[in-house]
C-alpha cells in the first residue's frame, strides 16, 4: 500500500518542539521600512496561509517561510546557529530534538524578554514549562500543537473479544495497566489477534508517561544507574510480547497499513495526529476505529513543536509579535481544525467549534474531547540532547527480543552500546 507523504509531514510536525534562547539581535528601526522576517518550517502546517492573513493586517512585514523535511530542517538549523550566520528569524523546532539545542541558549532569543510571561496562562503549564531553560528564566520558544496519546481501538475486533465498543465503556473497563492485560487476553484467545501492533508501542505505552527517562537535568545518563522507569517499560512490553499479546507490524510499513485497514491488532496507543494518518492510509477502517483515553499510567505525549527566534534576527520584536499572533488560541484553533495540530492552548478545548468537532472516520466520534481530556494528565518530560540516539538502542533490544532474544542478555547489551556512545 502507497503511503501518502502528505500525512507523514503533518505527523513529523506534530512532532514538533522548541529551542533555546537569548538576548536576540537589534530591533526595526521604526522608519516605516518594510521587514522581511524568515521562518523555517518543517513538515504540512497551514502556517504558510496564516502568514499571508498576517501579511494583509502588517503590511510592513512580509513572511518568508521555507519548510524542509524533519532532519534536513533541524540539521541546517543546527549548523546556521553553530557557525553564527544563516539562522532565520524564526524556527520551529521539534520536541524531541529540544536538548540538543539547550547547550546553545546564547544562540536565541530569550522570549521573555520580550514579554511572553503576558501569555504564559494560555498554554497547558507542562508544555509551556518545557520551553524553559533549568532555572525557569529563559524561555525557548512559544509552544505550537502537541501529541497526546489516546487509545484506538477497533470496534469489531473488540465486539468479537466480548468488549464493550462504547468509548466511555471501554475506558472505565480498561482504566489500568492491569485491566489492559486482561483486555488483551480476552483478545488474543477470541480472535487470535495481538492487542497491540509492536514492541516500540508497547514500550512507548509507560515510556512515554516517564518525567526522566535516560537522563536527568545535569545531563547524567540514567539508565545503568538505578531505575529511572526506562527498564520498567522495557519489562511491560516484553511481558505483553511472551504473552502473545504484541504484533509484528512496524511503524509506517506497509503492512502495518494493511493491518489498520484490516483490523490486523486491536489496539494502537498513539497521538492525536495518528488520525490524519488512517484516515488517508487506511480508507477500509472507516467507521471500524474508535478512540478514548489510555489508563491513567500512560498519558503521555507524542510529538508536538515551539517557535524558536535566533539571536541573529535584526527583528526580533516583529518576530516575537507574529508568533505570539500565529500561536493565539484563535489560530490554534485554525490549526487544529485546517491541518489536525492539536491544541496547546486550553481555552481552545472550550471554544464551540472545537467541542462540536466529529470525525466521520471515527463513527462520528468527537475524538476531540479524550485528546483533550488526555493533554491535561501529561507529565512535563526531560529527555536530553541524545534521546533519540539512545532510545533506538532500546528499541533495537526489544526487536531482537521479539526474534527470540534473551531480554536480559538484549537489555544489557543495549546499555552497554549505550555507555560506549555517551563516550564519544
Amino acid at each position: 500500500m502507497k503511503l501518502k507523504k502528505s500525512f507523514l509531514g503533518a505527523l513529523l510536525l506534530s512532532s514538533s518542539v522548541f529551542l533555546a534562547a537569548c538576548n536576540g539581535g537589534e530591533e526595526s528601526s521604526g522608519d516605516g521600512e518594510k521587514v522581511t522576517l524568515d521562518f523555517w518550517l518543517f513538515g504540512a502546517t497551514n502556517y504558510e496561509a496564516l502568514a499571508e492573513e498576517y501579511e494583509k493586517e502588517n503590511p510592513d512585514v512580509n513572511i518568508n517561510i521555507k519548510t524542509s523535511e524533519l532532519g534536513d530542517h533541524h540539521n541546517s538549523l543546527f549548523t546556521a546557529i553553530s557557525s553564527g550566520t544563516g539562522a532565520p528569524d524564526l524556527a520551529m523546532i521539534e520536541v524531541d530534538q529540544l536538548d540538543r539545542y539547550r547547550e546553545a541558549q546564547d544562540r536565541f532569543v530569550n522570549l521573555y524578554d520580550l514579554g511572553a510571561e503576558d501569555i504564559k496562562g494560555e498554554y497547558l503549564d507542562w508544555k509551556w514549562r518545557g520551553a524553559e531553560n533549568g532555572e525557569g528564566d529563559f524561555l525557548f520558544g512559544l509552544p505550537t500543537d502537541i501529541g497526546p496519546k489516546a487509545m484506538y481501538y477497533h470496534t469489531e475486533v473488540f465486539e468479537e473479544a466480548g468488549l464493550p465498543t462504547d468509548p466511555d465503556e471501554v475506558n472505565e473497563l480498561i482504566s489500568t495497566p492491569e485491566a489492559f492485560k486482561e483486555a488483551a487476553k480476552k483478545v488474543l484467545e477470541a480472535t487470535d489477534k495481538p492487542m497491540v501492533d509492536s514492541m516500540e508501542m508497547a514500550f512507548r505505552a509507560n515510556m512515554d508517561a516517564l518525567e526522566v527517562s535516560y537522563f536527568n537535568r545535569d545531563g547524567e545518563l540514567l539508565i545503568g544507574q538505578g531505575d529511572s522507569g526506562v527498564k520498567e517499560a522495557y519489562d511491560f512490553a516484553v511481558e505483553l510480547d511472551q504473552e502473545g499479546y504484541v504484533g509484528n507490524f512496524e511503524m509506517w510499513t506497509p503492512e502495518w497499513a494493511n493491518a489498520l485497514n484490516q483490523g490486523g491488532f486491536a489496539v494502537e496507543m498513539a497521538p492525536a495526529w495518528l488520525k490524519g494518518y488512517m484516515t488517508e492510509n487506511a480508507p477500509e477502517g472507516e467507521g471500524k476505529w474508535r478512540v478514548t483515553t489510555l489508563p491513567t499510567q500512560f498519558a503521555g505525549n507524542w510529538g508536538g513543536s515551539y517557535v524558536t527566534i535566533p539571536a541573529e534576527t535584526k527583528h526580533s520584536e516583529e518576530a516575537y509579535e507574529f508568533a505570539e499572533w500565529l500561536l493565539s488560541p484563535e489560530n490554534q484553533l485554525t490549526s487544529f481544525v485546517e491541518n489536525g495540530l492539536f491544541p496547546s492552548a486550553p481555552d481552545v478545548y472550550e471554544m464551540e467549534e472545537f467541542k462540536n468537532n466529529t470525525d466521520d472516520y471515527f463513527g462520528g466520534e468527537n475524538t476531540a474531547k479524550y485528546f483533550a481530556e488526555a493533554a491535561k494528565e501529561i507529565p512535563e518530560v526531560y529527555k536530553g540532547p541524545k534521546y533519540v540516539s539512545v532510545n533506538n538502542e532500546v528499541l533495537t533490544a526489544l526487536r531482537n527480543v521479539q526474534e527470540g532474544g534473551d531480554p536480559e542478555k538484549e537489555w544489557d547489551a543495549a546499555v552497554k552500546r549505550i555507555e560506549d556512545l555517551m563516550k564519544r
